[in-house]
């Protein structure tokens, strides 16, 4: 039996000091040992980046274009993804168990597309999380919207709730139609975010000065792909993302609605990681799509 070993131990290293490593992840070096295990199943902890899939959009809207069957257009990419921002219905029903990184759970929700989308309230508890073995929750941020306070609330109780058990709390800062994108917005939203504790915050890039919203921000910023562009713009959008200190990109139609979805991600991974400029991303993407063809013609 191994306690019956009495064989003194001699190899001390009492030379070596003991190596007390830094957290790869801009903000997060004081968190506890399971939320940055968490944090790296989101985050690469080569390229402390990530590119997230996002597929929650049914949550308001319902079946939308490239959504229609989840198990046809979606899993068959979640092997290219970091990570996976989705609603518990969907996990539970359509994603494999298997799938071991990490999942970015929907938290927060109510309103349609039909109603005021600023009027939402937290929709999952969190032992459900626990349950579901959540890495992150999301929740949608109205700052300046009519229903801001509320928004804000809900954030800051899925904190203390994420704090206890460990699991990050993604802001994601809601743009309403009558704000204006721009880097003051931006730098505003997302350093409310941080300071009412956020993990990390999801915003929209902008053309000026985005390098000082990143720069103004304590915790990650990863950027939303937004509406669908067409496959050059969005390997540029993401580019010009992480060279201006973004820790990712959170993609979803850009993706899922692209002619070649699974050569779309691969490039932006490239993108991402491997700081692949636009152009040979492109290249790469059309040389994958034309692959990806002939398997399906042989």
């Amino acid at each position: 039996m191994a306690d019956a070993d009495t064989t003194e131990a001699k190899n001390y290293a009492t030379s070596v000091p003991m190596q007390n490593v830094p957290f790869f992840l801009k903000g997060s070096n004081n968190l506890d040992w399971g939320m940055k295990n968490r944090l790296s199943q989101i985050f690469d902890p080569t390229s402390g980046r990530t590119v997230m899939l996002a597929f929650d959009h049914g949550y308001f809207l319902g079946p939308t274009s490239g959504l229609e069957r989840i198990d046809l257009n979606i899993v068959p990419l979640i092997e290219y993804a970091d990570t996976l921002m989705l609603t518990r219905g969907i996990l539970r029903t359509t994603i494999p168990p298997t799938y071991t990184r990490g999942i970015v759970l929907r938290a927060s929700g109510g309103p349609s597309i039909l109603k005021e989308l600023s009027d939402e309230e937290i929709a999952v508890s969190i032992d459900e999380a626990v349950r579901l073995n959540v890495a992150a929750m999301a929740v949608q941020v109205f700052i300046g919207g009519e229903h801001e306070t509320r928004s804000v609330h809900n954030m800051t109780r899925l904190v203390d709730m994420g704090n206890r058990h460990g699991i990050a709390t993604l802001a994601v800062t809601a743009v309403g139609k009558e704000m204006v994108r721009d880097a003051q917005y931006m730098r505003l939203a997302t350093r409310m975010c941080a300071e009412l504790g956020a993990t990390y915050v999801k915003t929209y890039y902008v053309d000026e000065d985005f390098d000082t919203v990143t720069a103004s921000c304590p915790v990650p910023i990863v950027i939303a792909g937004g509406k669908k562009l067409p496959e050059p713009e969005a390997l540029q959008l993401a580019y010009n993302a992480v060279q201006q200190g973004a820790a990712g990109v959170d993609m979803g139609r850009n993706i899922f609605q692209s002619e070649a979805p699974a050569a779309m991600i691969q490039a932006v991974r490239a993108v991402v990681h491997e700081n692949l400029s636009p152009t040979d991303a492109y290249d790469l993407y059309l040389a994958l799509k034309e692959s990806d063809k002939q398997s399906v013609e042989n």
